[in-house]
């Protein structure tokens, strides 16, 4: 795609967020978005059918950049999960504002709930491959962890970060390895 082009779907995207940070998803129009960008209207419509088709390429662009940023390779089995949540945690921290508007109250919950989809699966693999008690149901642990990982990432951006990414990954391991006894 041409760099212009993305430069301007980035710009629109950015404005987004950001109107959706200020005024909630509903109270955005196209016009505000426009401005916002310092496009015209009709840049917006050449990219975007509407404002929920906007928000559907919002969620999938940020969901596969944080993706593609903590699994480089595509492959959650192959990399430890200690760097896996480290590379997560400083990926969010270094994106916070987009990440925390679309995470909480403030965006809408098609974001929260695709993520989680697709960490359970990214969860689901890594259990797979590096496997587990066998006293243990994998699909009922993938679900906890989801559940777990995904609600310490939105406590973590809503209380402002309070602690560094190394931290909130330490502490993640050690009640992991406390209660579940995974290794990792």
């Amino acid at each position: 795609m041409d760099r212009r082009i993305l430069k301007t779907r980035q710009a629109i995207m950015e404005a987004f967020i950001g109107l959706i940070e200020e005024r909630g998803f509903e109270k955005i129009t196209i016009h505000a978005i426009a401005d916002r960008a310092n496009v015209n209207r009709g840049t917006v419509y050449l990219h975007f059918t509407d404002k929920y088709d906007l928000l559907e390429q919002c969620i999938e662009t940020y969901l596969q950049l944080l993706y593609e940023s903590c699994i480089p390779d595509g492959e959650p089995g192959k990399v430890p999960s200690k760097a896996l949540l480290l590379r997560t945690f400083e990926f969010l921290e270094r994106h916070a504002l987009v990440y925390s508007t679309l995470m909480t109250s403030k965006g809408v919950p098609a974001f929260r709930k695709r993520m989680m989809a697709m960490m359970e699966i990214s969860i689901e693999e890594h259990i797979k491959s590096n496997g587990i008690g066998p006293s243990m149901n994998r699909e009922i642990l993938a679900q906890f962890l989801t559940i777990a990982v995904a609600g310490l990432v939105e406590w973590w951006i809503i209380n402002s970060m309070p602690y560094t990414p190394s931290e909130m990954v330490d502490q993640l391991m050690m009640i992991l390895e406390h209660n579940l006894n995974l290794q990792g």
